[in-house]
Parts: structure tokens; C-alpha cells; sequence
């Protein structure tokens, strides 16, 4: 993998943790699992030039999204 975009710096600073790259049926599988164990759920399109070889080609035919996640805020 390359470095880190500008973007994923941003979401770092926000507090989000850059988990997996996925897509359907897994995507909303992950979703759901990291929301019922109370964390917030961030998808940003996934990026093909940041992902390593062997990876690139699957990222560019098929819808993935790359899940971060943070634990939910308390309510005040």
C-alpha cells in the first residue's frame, strides 16, 4: 500500500480508524456488526492507486467502500 492520502489524514485527525476495504454482501455485513458493538460508521469510495497489485483490478470493477470506524460519542 502507498501512503496515506491527504483524505485519510483528515478522517485520522477526526478520530475515524481505517478498517477494511469491502463490497456487497460483506460491506453491509461490517456495518452492521461495527454499529451493534456501538462504534460510528464512516464509508469512503475505495481508491484503487492506494491499494496494493494484486487488489487494483477488483477495486476498479466492482463497488468498494473502505470502512472506518470510532467509537460512538456519550450523550451529554
Amino acid at each position: 500500500m502507498g501512503g496515506k492520502s491527504p483524505r485519510e489524514e483528515e478522517l485520522r485527525k477526526q478520530g475515524w480508524i481505517r478498517q477494511f476495504t469491502a463490497s456487497e454482501p460483506r460491506l453491509s455485513e461490517a456495518v452492521e456488526l461495527y454499529e451493534s458493538l456501538g462504534y460510528e460508521v464512516k464509508l469512503e469510495p475505495a481508491i484503487p492507486s492506494e491499494a496494493n497489485e494484486a487488489c487494483r483490478e477488483c477495486l476498479l470493477y466492482e463497488d468498494c467502500k473502505t470502512i472506518y470506524t470510532r467509537p460512538k460519542k456519550p450523550l451529554k
